[in-house]
């Protein structure tokens, strides 16, 4: 299924870019098996939105020794220490003392700013005149940032998220940075057109979460 999934996503992409663009499998709510099959299919970034949901399909998986593994939920400080082993990157980094956490605990850490382009408090983001002081001190806490990273809208359909989109990807330029991480499966190919180079898809890849699982916070 996800095979399938892919083929016609990806020919969807070449019908707008010629650019390579990255695909995030989220598997949130979703059981190990879904994570396996997402690995077998040759897909090789994987996101999960809740910490202790991710930690025990690490634990059932194996080692993903060759899979690259995004945090894409709102990061909490006492969380770290728990990602730390298993996260290759935190793509939502929102708050200073998310930076603070991660310079202590995981030095040199690779991650993506969230910026808010909606107003939507509930999907966290750091506001477009404050991105420039995160990464300032990001850098200073000698703490890798690869790009940038935000949420469309949750309504207004896919075009009302086409200029937060672009104003994302200048403020990468502004910043030479290389990863622009934006668009997800409603959405994803508005987000190509302006410029991202990662897309975080869910339901329109591994199918829509089983009822019941995925609606809870990080506790």
């Amino acid at each position: 299924m996800i095979e399938a999934a892919l083929a016609r996503i990806q020919d969807r992409l070449d019908a707008i870019t010629s650019r390579p663009i990255r695909i995030v499998a989220v598997t949130k709510g979703h059981d190990a098996a879904v994570l396996r099959e997402v690995i077998s299919s040759g897909l090789r970034d994987v996101g999960e939105n809740y910490a202790q949901e991710l930690v025990a399909k690490v634990a059932e998986v194996g080692p993903l020794e060759d899979v690259r593994v995004h945090f894409l939920g709102r990061l909490q400080t006492n969380k770290v220490r728990l990602l730390a082993p298993i996260v290759d990157r935190y793509d939502s980094v929102d708050r200073p003392e998310i930076l603070d956490a991660l310079a202590k605990r995981v030095p040199k850490a690779r991650l993506l700013v969230q910026v808010s382009t909606t107003g939507e408090s509930g999907k966290g983001g750091v506001e477009p005149d404050a991105v420039p002081d995160m990464i300032a001190r990001a850098r200073y806490l000698d703490l890798d940032v690869e790009g940038l990273m935000t949420v469309g809208p949750t309504h207004g359909g896919p075009q009302a998220a086409r200029e937060g989109f672009a104003q994302v990807r200048r403020l990468a330029d502004r910043h030479g940075l290389e990863v622009v991480s934006m668009g997800m499966s409603e959405d994803f190919e508005v987000a190509v057109a302006q410029g991202a180079t990662e897309i975080r898809l869910g339901s329109i890849l591994v199918g829509t979460r089983p009822q019941g699982r995925g609606t809870g916070t990080v506790a």
